[in-house]
């Protein structure tokens, strides 16, 4: 039954990609015939998927709009829709998310917004664990990936649905006694931003989040999502940082985490270039409309409806492989 609906999605979105192409296949093609395209890009296929770039646009703003990894809405994408394999897929979503996440961070490194001494100790467990994540992705069997990205998207759409929105924690209220005792006294850290505003908040005790983000960072070059998803809340609620300061760290350390991890699918595979083609344009002019309508979408209704969403792809990404 789930098989048949993936099949069932794909046809109707394969006939009307076809059908609205057919209208314009003269004109692109005397566009692109006058432009030096590469020898052997498959001008066809790229054609046939320009539904892509409309797609990637309302997917980057609702992805900067709601906070959650845009990498989440273009895996499955690329996995069900368009039909690429789990390890082109996840390389075509995180590689895509590379761009898509560019207008945030230089909003963030403006305003000055990102705790760089944390940002660090961040690093330097998400970016070997990025890597290695990435390096496996296109070294276990097919099936394994399969399960692996259909039950991460579960447990990421579970973890939208069950914490609180980055921007409603409470600064350290999920620390407890051992680490509010290790979060105690190890100096203050004070971030002023170019808009005036300074936050004051005691030095966190890093070990706890290099272990959170060493997993993040695994997880996003095997499935291209979670890094962000784990590290920011948990910055706030276990490392005292405030949500805004949490926020933008967060993302300073996916966008380089990323780019690690995007060469690294690309050194290992093959780009799928006629669909990142749509796809990093796409996200680039969402992204720059979703910066701007973000901090007009209620959070607390949007990060669930997404997790449930997202949970729901999961068990349609495991029941495909399972039950096929």
């Amino acid at each position: 039954m789930i098989s048949g609906f993936v099949g069932v999605l794909g046809i109707l979105v394969g006939s009307a990609a076809s059908g609205l192409a057919g209208l314009e296949l003269g004109l692109v093609d005397v566009v692109l015939q006058s432009l030096p395209v590469p020898a052997g890009f498959p001008v066809e296929q790229f054609l046939a998927h320009w539904w892509v770039f409309p797609v990637s646009i309302l997917f980057s703003l609702v992805a900067l709009s709601s906070g959650v990894s845009g990498a989440l809405f273009f895996s499955p994408l690329f996995m069900l829709v368009v039909g690429l394999s789990p390890s082109q897929a996840i390389g075509a979503g995180l590689l895509t998310e590379v761009f898509g996440m560019g207008n945030g961070l230089l909003n963030y490194v403006r305003q000055r917004t990102v705790d760089y001494a944390t940002a660090k100790w961040l690093l330097l467990g998400a970016v070997p664990a990025v890597v290695v994540g990435a390096f496996a992705a296109h070294h276990v069997p097919t099936t394994l990936l399969t399960i692996a990205f259909g039950a991460g998207l579960l447990l990421l759409g579970s973890f939208l649905v069950y914490y609180d929105p980055p921007e409603k924690c409470v600064p350290g209220e999920g620390e407890g006694a051992f680490l509010e005792e290790k979060n105690t006294g190890r100096g203050e850290t004070v971030i002023e931003t170019t808009g005036g505003e300074t936050f004051r908040y005691d030095t966190c005790w890093r070990p706890p989040g290099l272990g959170l983000a060493t997993a993040g960072g695994f997880i996003t070059g095997l499935i291209s999502a979670g890094l962000p998803e784990i590290t920011t809340t948990q910055l706030i609620v276990r490392c005292r940082l405030p949500p805004r300061v949490a926020i933008a760290t967060s993302v300073f350390v996916l966008a380089i985490a990323a780019i690690a991890g995007a060469a690294v699918h690309a050194l290992a595979a093959t780009p799928v270039w006629y669909v990142v083609a749509w796809s990093i344009p796409g996200v680039l002019i969402g992204g720059t409309v979703g910066t701007r309508v973000g901090k007009y979408v209620p959070s607390e209704i949007m990060e669930p409806a997404l997790g449930i969403v997202f949970a729901i792809v999961g068990v349609i990404v495991l029941g495909s492989e399972v039950l096929v």
